[in-house]
């Protein structure tokens, strides 16, 4: 799991707070060192290391706390330094002494690697990190078994590694929750801004031209028509201050969906809560509306009322399409099959059956059409 690249870097502060426990695990390793030097068969190169321990602590702390492509090099050097640093306590010390004492860069210097690895890949990775470090350490110490009350090396290591781990994964988590609400605040204040600008300008000129035209008659009448079907649309779209915003993501709101295809073209009731699923699903859903509104269109009669009514029933999704039109004769679909019209049982029918539901048709002649579509809702 890696943090995005657009906007503010969400890892920064981790980093940053990683690499002061990192000087403070250098204050304490060279502390360790003074210690124990004189435990050790060849003092001169324990200094060395110790050298090297903070060389590379100062120069990793640095390219750590900056954002940039470096990190991944300079956390994987960071678990090779800390390795290297483990297996030279063999250099400096007989097997009696390292047998049974920590490794010479000590246990809590070494958790820097540990959390490095979390950071940048999150608990896997710091799990993986604090696996390697407890097997060279007991491996250099001479000290392979299941005993981990004895030594305290693998569940201190192990606890940083699932710790920052899941801190990192929280903290991506919650920015990327902040971003999309400051995108959703956004697109919100510009619909606002838009909607009034509608208002006052756009929806004006048509109440105009829809009033002139059919003071005019003739074909401005037709005109005023098309304007008043555009001014109800447009205050249905500025009117949806509550519609939850598309944001491009892996869900949608079908109802956000269904209205936008739908307009002024039907009348659409549905929850207030949004209705949350797949986009691949939503589409396919509102292609469905999209095929029944087309069939009303072409056989329900000029002057039909349509009806779309969209239901959550918590794991299925009910879309019902309702004309009050001129209905369809008894045996009308079999024999628009028969003559190779397949629109309404490929459109429709098909569809539905094809994400796992079932579309119902209900009509009777002079008495309007009916479709109930019922699908799952695959979420799971």
């Amino acid at each position: 799991m890696r943090p995005s690249r657009t906007g503010p870097d969400a890892d920064a502060p981790l980093w940053r707070a990683a690499q002061v426990f990192r000087l403070v695990t250098v204050v304490y390793a060279v502390g360790s060192q003074f210690a124990m030097v004189v435990n050790y068969t060849r003092p001169n190169l324990s200094w060395f290391f110790t050298g090297v321990l903070v060389a590379w602590s100062l120069v990793s702390a640095v390219l750590l706390s900056r954002e940039g492509r470096s990190r991944r090099t300079v956390a994987a050097v960071d678990q090779i330094v800390a390795v290297a640093l483990m297996a030279a306590t063999r250099l400096v010390a007989d097997h009696d002494w390292y047998s049974n004492h920590q490794t010479m860069p000590t246990t809590l210097w070494v958790a820097n690697a540990v959390l490095s690895a979390a950071i940048f890949g999150g608990p896997p990775a710091g799990i993986g990190s604090a696996i390697l470090m407890s097997v060279v350490s007991a491996v250099v110490r001479d000290q392979i078994n299941l005993d981990l009350w004895r030594d305290a090396t693998a569940p201190v290591l192990a606890a940083c590694g699932v710790a920052m781990g899941f801190a990192t994964t929280t903290a991506r988590r919650a920015h990327r929750q902040l971003e999309e609400a400051v995108r959703v605040a956004a697109a919100m204040e510009e619909r606002e801004r838009l909607g009034r600008q509608v208002h006052d300008g756009v929806l004006q000129v048509l109440a105009l031209v829809q009033r002139r035209g059919l003071e005019l008659g003739g074909d401005a009448a037709e005109l005023a028509a098309m304007a008043r079907e555009q001014e109800a649309a447009l205050r249905q779209l500025i009117s949806e201050q509550n519609t939850d915003v598309d944001r491009g993501g892996e869900n949608t709101d079908l109802t956000a969906m269904v209205r936008a295809f739908v307009g002024a073209a039907a009348t659409v009731s549905a929850p207030a809560d949004p209705i949350m699923i797949a986009r691949a699903r939503a589409e396919e859903l509102t292609a469905l509306v999209s095929a029944a509104l087309s069939n009303t269109e072409l056989h329900a009669g000029a002057d039909a009322a349509v009806y779309v009514l969209v239901e959550d029933l918590g794991d299925e999704i009910v879309l019902s399409i309702r004309d009050d039109g001129v209905g369809i004769e008894p045996g009308r679909l079999d024999e628009a099959r028969r003559q190779g019209r397949m629109g309404v049982s490929k459109s429709i029918v098909g569809r539905a059956e094809w994400l796992g539901g079932v579309a119902l048709l209900d009509s009777t002649a002079g008495e309007g059409t009916e479709w109930e579509i019922r699908v799952p809702k695959g979420n799971e």
